[in-house]
């Protein structure tokens, strides 16, 4: 680790030997085989397709997929350790992976039928098809409430009408994991979630979403124009979404939570790889209680998210449902880190900080995106205060 030997111990004396091992077979295969690629792919807007396609012989792919269904099941704080370790170098590869696991594959073993298991799990496990969630829409990601998407219901299933913004993966999903409302006016009692064929359903169309930054991602707008999906679409139950939901939301934001720790851990080794090189004054700029501050800074906000990171997974682990207050506040932590780590690793590399021989600059866009996804620092800091206060229950 370029940051040096005294970070490598941190936050993890209480990972079991098999965790270590996730960790680093996580952390060798990223940097063989994602590295190398990570800018390039960046400047040609290009999906990293063949990297993903690297992730299935070694199960990284379907760590949250049990094994009858063709998954590698593992406990769910080695579960955040490879989202870590992944989005340490790449924030999309870890993204399928987050997506994938947190959301669809887990909204399909708590909520599912047999059928929809034995339909998608397996495929999903091989790397045949890859998934999107089509959650946030136009008028606002965090209102689930006040969702604009319809549903109607029909003979033989339901249509679908309506838009959806900032949706990874898009383009390359064999499954949209798809929320929509049967009643505006029941509010989140009419919310209903859906599994879409994208492949094989008329009615949607896929745009561009403009971007300054994740390029390589090609973030989609999913209009749906009547879509038909059938009554085994149907995931849950009508009106059932937002028990659907409120599983999947916790397990989203820890996986979310465990990459903004990644990249935050990167912007550490590069900020302190670049300081012990760059000379100022006759001597290291390393060797400046500035910088010094800077560092040691990055280090205690890595370090207090993994904590709260860790301890959400330990909790999961552990057979707890529902942790919501938790999983606010790894996410709210983890997000803020890595996008102070970034603005400090910047700082430190100065002018080349903005360079794109550099790669902090890249974090730096990459970690404010994860700090609007999966709920705004805003909307996470209402949600810790209602449960402290009583006005909210998990």
């Amino acid at each position: 680790m370029a940051a040096g030997g005294a970070t490598e111990r941190m936050a993890d004396f209480d990972l079991s030997p098999q965790q270590r091992m996730v960790r680093q077979a996580v952390r060798e295969f990223a940097e063989r085989e994602i590295a190398p690629h990570v800018e390039q792919y960046e400047r040609e807007e290009r999906y990293p397709l063949e990297l993903i396609a690297k992730l299935v012989p070694l199960g990284f792919i379907a760590p949250m997929i049990p094994e009858e269904y063709g998954g590698s099941y593992i406990d769910v704080l080695s579960y955040g350790i490879v989202c870590e370790e992944l989005a340490r170098i790449d924030w999309v590869v870890a993204s399928v992976v987050s997506v994938t696991n947190s959301l669809v594959a887990g909204s399909i073993l708590r909520h599912g039928s047999e059928d929809q298991r034995e339909r998608w799990l397996p495929p999903m496990a091989r790397g045949e098809v890859l998934t999107s969630a089509c959650l946030t829409e136009p008028g606002g990601g965090t209102d689930l409430g006040n969702m604009q998407t319809a549903a109607e219901k029909v003979d033989g299933g339901y249509r679908l009408y309506g838009t959806k913004v900032f949706i990874s993966h898009a383009d390359y999903a064999g499954l949209f994991f798809v929320v929509a409302t049967l009643d505006r006016a029941k509010k989140h009692k009419g919310v209903t979630a859906f599994l879409v064929d994208p492949k094989n359903s008329e009615g949607i169309t896929i745009g561009e979403f403009p971007m300054r930054t994740l390029k390589r991602d090609n973030l989609a707008e999913v209009h749906f124009e009547g879509t038909f999906v059938p009554d085994a679409g149907l995931l849950g139950t009508e009106g059932g979404g937002f028990p659907v939901l409120g599983s999947a939301l916790d397990m989203g934001r820890y996986s979310v939570a465990a990459r903004c720790v990644g990249q935050s851990q990167r912007c550490i080794e590069l900020a302190v790889a670049y300081a012990q090189e760059r000379e100022a004054f006759g001597q290291k700029i390393g060797e400046f209680q500035m910088i010094q501050k800077k560092i040691a800074d990055m280090v205690c906000r890595t370090e207090s998210a993994r904590a709260l990171v860790y301890r959400l997974g330990r909790m999961k682990d552990a057979g707890v449902e529902r942790a919501s207050m938790e999983s606010s506040m790894a996410k709210l932590m983890a997000s803020e880190a890595a996008t102070a780590n970034a603005l400090d690793a910047i700082q430190v590399h100065g002018g080349y900080g903005l360079s794109s021989e550099y790669e902090v600059g890249r974090l730096l866009l990459e970690a404010k995106a994860l700090e609007f996804g999966e709920g705004t620092s805003e909307l996470h800091r209402k949600l810790i205060a209602e449960f402290t206060l009583g006005l909210r229950k998990q």
